[in-house]
C-alpha cells in the first residue's frame, strides 16, 4: 500500500461526502511525529478528559474555537485523532480544520466558530518574550525567561506558555510548565 493510500484509510477518511472511522486494526500504521502532551498536562492528558495543549495548539492553527463542552461530546477515537493528526503544512491544516468542523456539527449540532487568526499566531515570534508572560511570571514570584531561553523554546511550549497567561483563569500551571520547559530551576519553582 502506497502512503497515499494509507493517509487515504487514516481514521477518520473521508468518503461519500462524509468522515468513516476505519478501526486501528483494519489500517496500516501511519508513521508521525511523536505527540507532545506536558508533564504538567498529566492529570487529564491520559484520559483526555480536558483539551491537550497539543490539541489547543492545532486549533489555533487551523483558526477553529472548541470549547471544553463541545470536546466532551467527541467520543475519544475523536479526540485521540485531534491529538495525533499533523497540523503543519496547509494540506494537514485544511483536514484538520475540516475533520473538526464536522466532529462538531455531528456531535453537537452546531457550527464550527472561527478564531482571529491574528491572536493564535503570537506564540510564533521567537525573537522576544512577550509582555504577557514577564507580567505573569512576576505575579508569580518568579523570574521570566530571558530571551535566549524563549527563542529556544518549540512553537508548542511558546503557545503553552502564552496561553498560561490568559486573564481570567488561575494559570496554575505556568510555574510547572516553566520548570518542564527549563526555564526555571527546581529551586526557584519552589519559592
Amino acid at each position: 500500500m502506497s502512503s497515499k493510500e494509507i493517509e487515504q484509510n487514516a481514521c477518520p477518511s473521508f468518503e461519500a461526502g462524509q468522515w468513516l472511522f476505519v478501526p486501528a486494526c483494519e489500517r496500516e500504521p501511519i508513521m508521525r511525529e511523536p505527540i507532545e502532551t506536558f508533564r504538567f498536562e498529566s492529570d487529564f492528558a491520559g484520559s483526555l478528559r480536558c483539551i491537550p495543549m497539543a490539541v489547543r495548539f492545532k486549533l489555533d492553527l487551523c483558526g477553529i474555537k472548541l470549547s471544553l463542552r463541545q470536546w466532551s461530546r467527541f467520543e475519544e477515537p475523536e479526540r485521540r485523532w485531534l491529538l495525533e493528526q499533523p497540523c503543519k503544512v496547509p494540506a494537514d491544516v485544511e483536514a484538520y480544520r475540516m475533520a473538526l468542523t464536522e466532529f462538531i456539527a455531528r456531535r453537537t449540532g452546531e457550527l464550527a466558530k472561527s478564531i482571529d487568526a491574528g491572536e493564535a499566531v503570537a506564540w510564533a515570534a521567537s525573537d522576544g518574550v512577550p509582555q504577557v508572560v514577564t507580567s505573569q511570571a512576576a505575579s508569580r514570584g518568579v523570574t521570566p525567561p530571558t530571551g535566549a531561553q524563549w527563542c529556544k523554546l518549540t512553537d508548542l511550549q511558546r503557545f503553552a506558555l502564552l496561553k498560561l497567561t490568559r486573564p481570567g483563569h488561575d494559570n496554575e500551571n505556568f510555574v510547572p510548565a516553566m520548570l518542564e520547559f527549563g526555564i526555571l530551576s527546581e529551586l526557584e519553582g519552589t519559592l
